[in-house]
């Protein structure tokens, strides 16, 4: 967690996607999170180590970003799965960068679930609930992140989770909080300047704990950058 005008907030981002080590290391600069891939829509064990690795040497935390087990699609289609199997490869997803961690003496100290998972998760209470189950059968103290105002967070800390708000400073959002489809041409926010307008306006309103921004978004670094030095202004 980073600590602006006297409030906790993390800045956290998707990693261990790209096969571009300057490009993440260079997202890393400007982080107190980084949620990696671990193998279902992207990411292998040499990914999970190099990622992880470029976080230790920042003192950046490392969160598992599990997904639905869609590498073609880069795991942002919603999948035709049954409770069980979502559950099942979560935990397995989870696993997997655990052993990573474990052999470079870090630990995980949270799950956000990645991409069409994430979405489905904020409207569908039996995907959001089989998640929850994966993440309390590993470690229920570990915080899950989820889109601020959605009801998953309530469902998750009705199952005894740490459940963290989250909002996104580099998407448009639909009217209803959702996050706008990246079938259109807007969703993403691509310029610094708003995207860290963005992310101040989510921190004053208090809505989140943590604020996101893609490692693949375009000029993902000057955003992140934009970002860490508006709320540390603030």
């Amino acid at each position: 967690m980073a600590v602006f005008a006297g409030m906790t907030i993390d800045l956290n981002c998707d990693m261990g996607e790209l096969e571009d080590t300057a490009h993440e290391a260079a997202l890393m600069q400007y982080v107190t999170s980084a949620n990696i891939a671990c193998g279902g829509h992207a990411g292998d064990e040499a990914t999970m180590e190099r990622t992880a690795l470029l976080a230790q040497a920042r003192g950046v935390r490392i969160g598992a970003h599990p997904s639905y087990p869609d590498r073609a699609r880069f795991g942002r289609e919603e999948m035709a799965m049954t409770p069980a199997e979502i559950e099942n490869t979560v935990r397995e997803q989870i696993e997997r960068l655990e052993r990573v961690a474990d052999k470079l003496g870090v630990r995980l100290t949270h799950v956000k679930p990645h991409g069409a998972l994430y979405n489905v998760a904020a409207r569908n209470e039996e995907v959001a609930r089989a998640i929850g189950a994966a993440v309390a059968a590993w470690n229920p103290a570990v915080p899950i992140f989820g889109l601020a105002g959605s009801p998953c967070l309530d469902l998750w800390r009705s199952m005894g989770l740490n459940a963290a708000a989250e909002a996104f400073a580099d998407r448009r959002y639909e009217p209803d909080g959702s996050l706008r489809s990246r079938r259109f041409p807007d969703a993403l926010i691509t310029d610094p300047g708003e995207a860290a307008s963005q992310a101040l306006r989510f921190a004053r309103q208090g809505v989140a704990q943590t604020i996101c921004v893609h490692g693949d978004t375009p000029h993902a670094v000057e955003i992140l950058r934009a970002c860490h030095e508006a709320l540390a202004q603030w």
